[in-house]
Parts: structure tokens; C-alpha cells; sequence
């Protein structure tokens, strides 16, 4: 197979979409007074359908002005925490080997680009969270009294986008605090999906999940060793090895480590093929990176069964301490445990209202919900960044001006403006040199 096939089918597209452009923009049906305009190399569809809507919404001005006031205090803090972990991810770059080093893929947080992302749950989730990010701008816009020229969508932005056109004049004549709402209201419309989607997933894996047994849970199992002759497999549980009960990763390498070369030990395990518990011995192999202790021949996921049910649920109540359950829960797509698919669906079983649903139809379910808890909090956090153009750039210039009007008070308007859009320059620059300094630098050494 031509290992470039892929990167000449996107040529291929790109090639017929910019020709369908050019032929859209030479009959004139392209073009800033049509509906159908640019945006960068993307094709911006606009139309005034939907104000009316808006301004339905935006009517309840108090609610509003509270939910943007909230939204600018999330989006402080968000900038703060974003910005803060480019900056310890920096340091840690400093000290690891270019092996080590993240793929260039998953400087974006894209679907189909970076490999965590799968590509259908991904789509789904960044569509749902930039049509209601922008939804949310625009009903705040309307309840500052700050007009909505046109609403539409972004074609052939991985794969579609949206967007909320503000007047311009009018949000840069409103006050500091009103614009300033608008900007964090798409910020506080992605935590606010995040915290819906993940108290819906934790309500349907409270009421319908159960681990088949109270072990680890078996990722792979290397041919022609220990595990392979006894028959273990990928989705099997290990629930007792050399007697010791194995309920936690941490358990079953303490009993791992105590095994010697060419021995026979006890082994209970979960069979997910017949679904029944198996005693027998096993007579293990020598550890090629230890020669000093036996060998099963098997890779077990960091999580168990259990640990992962309950960081589904709740991260916070994890045994490992609420900051390690929030951390194993944001880390499951790179520890390739989300989405949950054969061989992580075999640990569990389904009960309750939903047992008799067909376990792939329900992991499917499940699974676009945690994308959704997921992608929205990617992109609340991403959207807060000290960025031009990003909500947090907007926000960051204004918190600028606001300090320099504050400090120095015999500054003109035109000087404090200038201040803060040289402050924003500056932040955006050293943003941009964070996220590309962790994997830049490890793979200078």
C-alpha cells in the first residue's frame, strides 16, 4: 500500500474544494456583500435568520449580565490554570529525552489529527460545543444591548463551524464589563456543557455498570509465554496471583515482583469468554528486564475495573486522592482507555433499567458522552488562553486596560489602549512559545 496515500487523498480535496471556490468566486456568488463570503480559506454561509431568536433569549437581561459576570470570573481562572500547566509542561520538556517527547499530532486537539481524539465521538463533541459556544455569544450580546449582524456556519472547518457575527462598533463602544461578558459567555457555555455531559455519564454508569470480578483488568497478553499457555486473554481479569489478592495494579506488581523464574504459582482470574472465574497454577517464564523474578507475559491498563467505573462516576472519590482521580479521568484517551471498546468493555456487565440493552450500543452512548464532558472542557480551556484571536485574548486586553487604567490614572484612553494591545501581543507571543517549546525543545537534545 503507498505509504503516502493519505496525505494525497487530502491534496486531492483540497486541490477540488479551492477549484470550487475559485469557480463560486469568478460567477459571483463569493464575496464580502453575499451571503456566502470568506473566512480565511474557510467558506462563511451567513444569514439574519435566528436574531429574532436572540433577542427572545437575551431578554432577561439581569439573568444574563449574573451568567457573564460568572463567566468572566471562569475564564480568569481557566487563563490562569491553562497557562500555568504550558509553563510546568515547559520545565518538565527540559528534562526528557526526544523519545520521550509528545508527537508533534497532538499539538492540536482536532479529531482525526490528534490520535487521542477518536474521529466520529470528536466530531460530534466539537460541533455540539462550537454551535452552542457561539449561540451563547450571541445571547449575551443581545442582553448587553450589543447587536447581532449575522448568524451562520464555517464549511470545511474539520468539518463544519459556526459562528456570531457582533457589530463591531457596537462592542467596541460598550463598557469593558459588557463586552467582556460576551467574550467569556462561549467560555462558560463549553464548562457549563462539560458539567452536564459528565453528571450525565455519571448517572448512566451509576445505574447500569458493574465490573465482572475485582482484579486488574489484562490489555494484551504477549504469544508463547506463561499467560498464553494457560489461556488468558485481552479483557480477562486477574483477581488473585501467588496469593495475593490483586484488586490494584499496584497489588499484582507487588505479587509479580515476589515470583521467581520457573516457578508454578496460583492464578484466579475472570475468563470474559465463558464468564466464570478460573483457578489453576501457572508456570512462569523468566523476565527479560530482570532476570531475578518470573515472567506472565501480560499488560495490564493502570486503571482496574473498579478504579475505572469510579472515575467515571466520580474522580474526586477515587482511592488514590481526588487530584489523581481528576487527572486519571482527564488522561483516559491518552492512556487509551477511552472510548470504551473491546477489550475494556469485557470487564463490565450491564444491569439495572438498561441490562438487556446490547453492551456495544450502550458503550457507544457512553462513550459520546464522556467525548462531550471531555471536548467541552478542552475547549473551554483552549478558548481562555491569552490568545488573539480567541476569547481569552479579548478578555486579557481588556483586564490589561482595566490595570493601567487603575495604576495610572494620568493615562489618556488612547495610551491605556495601546498599553493593553501591546500586552496582548506579548502574551500571545509567549503562549505560542509554550505550546510549541514542549515539542520543540525535548527533541533539540
Amino acid at each position: 500500500m503507498d505509504p503516502y496515500l493519505g496525505y494525497e487523498i487530502a491534496s486531492a480535496a483540497v486541490l477540488v474544494y479551492a477549484l470550487v471556490v475559485y469557480a463560486l468566486w469568478r460567477s459571483g456568488k463569493v464575496g464580502p456583500d453575499r451571503n456566502l463570503t470568506f473566512f480565511g480559506p474557510a467558506l462563511m454561509l451567513k444569514t439574519g435568520r435566528g436574531r429574532a431568536a436572540l433577542d427572545r433569549w437575551g431578554r432577561f437581561t439581569r439573568f444574563w449580565t449574573t451568567l457573564g459576570d460568572l463567566g468572566i470570573a471562569l475564564a480568569a481562572a481557566a487563563m490562569v490554570v491553562i497557562v500555568g500547566l504550558l509553563a510546568l509542561g515547559a520545565v518538565v520538556s527540559t528534562h526528557i529525552s526526544p523519545s520521550q517527547a509528545p508527537p508533534v499530532s497532538e499539538a492540536l486537539g482536532l479529531p482525526g489529527i490528534n490520535p487521542a481524539i477518536p474521529f466520529s465521538y470528536g466530531i460530534i463533541a466539537i460541533v455540539v460545543g462550537i454551535v452552542l459556544h457561539e449561540l451563547c455569544h450571541g445571547v449575551l450580546a443581545r442582553s448587553q444591548k450589543i447587536g447581532v449582524k449575522s448568524l451562520g456556519v464555517l464549511w470545511c472547518v474539520i468539518p463544519v463551524g459556526a459562528f456570531v457575527e457582533q457589530d463591531d462598533a457596537q462592542m467596541s463602544a460598550a463598557s469593558r464589563r459588557r463586552r467582556d461578558r460576551v467574550a467569556a459567555a462561549g467560555v462558560l457555555a463549553n464548562f457549563v456543557l462539560a458539567v452536564v455531559f459528565f453528571v450525565a455519564l455519571s448517572a448512566l454508569v451509576t445505574s447500569s455498570v458493574a465490573p465482572n470480578a475485582s482484579g486488574v483488568g489484562i490489555a494484551y497478553v504477549q504469544p508463547n509465554t506463561a499467560a498464553a499457555n494457560v489461556s488468558l486473554a485481552a479483557g480477562d481479569i486477574i483477581t488473585q496471583l501467588n496469593g495475593t489478592v490483586t484488586s490494584t495494579v499496584s497489588l499484582f506488581e507487588s505479587a509479580v515482583a515476589r515470583t521467581v523464574p520457573n516457578s508454578s504459582v496460583g492464578l484466579t482470574y475472570y475468563a470474559a469468554s465463558n464468564g466464570s472465574l478460573v483457578s489453576t497454577l501457572i508456570h512462569l517464564g523468566t523476565n527479560p528486564s530482570n532476570r531475578s523474578r518470573g515472567y506472565l507475559g501480560v499488560t495490564v491498563y493502570a486503571l482496574s475495573p473498579s478504579q475505572l467505573r469510579q472515575t467515571l462516576i466520580w474522580p474526586l472519590g477515587s482511592s488514590s486522592g481526588p487530584l489523581a482521580g481528576v487527572v486519571d479521568w482527564l488522561v483516559l484517551p491518552l492512556a487509551t482507555i477511552e472510548p470504551v471498546a473491546s477489550p475494556t468493555s469485557s470487564f463490565f456487565h450491564l444491569v439495572g433499567p438498561l441490562g438487556q440493552v446490547s453492551p456495544s450500543a450502550f458503550w457507544v452512548g457512553a462513550n459520546a458522552l464522556y467525548f462531550l464532558a471531555w471536548m467541552n472542557l478542552l475547549l473551554g480551556l483552549s478558548n481562555s488562553l491569552p490568545l488573539v484571536p480567541l476569547d481569552g485574548g479579548l478578555l486579557f486586553r481588556d483586564f490589561a486596560a482595566s490595570v493601567a487604567a487603575r495604576f495610572r490614572s494620568g493615562w489618556t484612553s488612547a495610551r491605556v489602549d495601546a498599553f493593553a494591545a501591546r500586552a496582548t501581543v506579548l502574551a500571545s507571543v509567549l503562549v505560542l512559545v509554550l505550546l510549541a517549546w514542549q515539542f520543540v525543545v525535548p527533541r533539540l537534545g
